[in-house]
């Protein structure tokens, strides 16, 4: 396991050369742009959001954001009144479906693009830290990218930027190009750069390509290939047939990623997600080799549409989950 060092009295940890305020960060897509435009009905982010300070994360982990806007295979709107709410539970209902032990999901990468979220939310989420998750289709776009983040923010004003070469909604084999991206891409960025892997692709490879080309860490792991059908016609839930399952089903799996890498002799620092809802399950992750942790589905959705009425309870557990992770020591390596 990479060293993890105290960085300051109150200041965070460090993984290599990334600096997060503590070892439990969240995971790309779930909360958005880590604000929204509603203040108190998050339409597109969890309810839970409003009763957590995103503040106290280690970091927040944002959408991930294209060269130019997409509306994806959802919508790319957070502006939703309460009298819009049956429109966009339907919209729902082809792009996110609740499964046994988690969700599966066919956004498609919908977002406002790159240059709308620095003009018009980062500024909102200076008192955060946070991790900027991109994504393209050629090693073009991701330097286009990287070269807009860096004008915009400051080294050191965000933890890092994620590079996502990985997901299984948008129709796209990233083998074809995550090489290209790393060599040109990397090199460029003045922030450090995570990238996010796939248990679906050769994740040993690419994280051997990762320490290769400069990248600072690994997120361990994107979600799985996976897909549902309708019992009675066969045709897919999903607007895009398939999707990525999160949540505590994949939980044993991304075990498997994170420990695997380090077996292969992966020395990067990794930050593991995939089912992690309670201290035991960081803890697993620690023990597999992890470094830090990241919060996905398992903690921030709720199911059924009635537990969104918990909300306010959740909150509470997800904080003291922070501090619990605050408090805890990974086991040396």
């Amino acid at each position: 396991m990479a060293a993890i060092t105290g960085v300051g009295s109150g200041e965070g940890v460090r993984l290599g050369d990334i600096v997060l305020r503590n070892r439990l960060v969240t995971s790309s897509s779930l909360l958005g742009y880590g604000v929204a435009n509603v203040p108190v009905f998050r339409w597109g982010m969890s309810p839970i959001s409003n009763f957590v300070p995103l503040s106290s994360f280690g970091a927040i982990t944002t959408r991930t954001l294209t060269v130019r806007p997409r509306d994806g295979h959802f919508t790319l709107r957070d502006d939703w009144k309460l009298s819009e709410l049956p429109s966009l539970l339907q919209r729902y209902t082809r792009v996110l479906r609740h499964t046994r032990g988690g969700w599966i999901n066919a956004f498609g990468w919908c977002n406002v693009g790159i240059d709308a979220y620095l003009r018009d939310y980062y500024p909102r989420t200076r008192d955060q830290r946070t991790i900027i998750s991109l994504g393209g289709f050629s090693a073009e776009e991701f330097v286009t990218l990287v070269d807009k983040v860096n004008a915009a923010v400051p080294a050191g004003d965000i933890a890092a930027v994620e590079f996502n070469v990985s997901c299984h909604n948008v129709n796209f084999d990233f083998n074809q190009i995550i090489e290209s991206v790393l060599a040109e891409a990397v090199p460029r960025s003045n922030h450090p750069v995570i990238l996010k892997l796939s248990p679906d692709y050769d994740y040993l490879g690419h994280a051997e390509l990762a320490a290769k080309h400069g990248v600072s860490a690994l997120t361990a792991i994107n979600t799985v290939k996976a897909l549902r059908l309708d019992p009675r016609t066969g045709e897919p839930l999903l607007k895009n047939r398939f999707g990525g399952l999160s949540g505590p089903a994949i939980k044993p799996i991304a075990l498997r990623v994170v420990a695997e890498l380090r077996d292969a002799g992966v020395t990067l620092p990794i930050i593991a997600t995939g089912g992690i809802r309670t201290f035991d399950d960081c803890r697993e992750y620690f023990w597999a080799g992890a470094d830090a942790v990241s919060l996905g589905s398992a903690a921030w959705f709720a199911h059924p549409m009635a537990g969104y009425a918990l909300a306010p309870l959740a909150g509470l557990r997800l904080r003291r989950l922070v501090r619990q992770v605050e408090r805890f020591t990974p086991p040396a390596r």
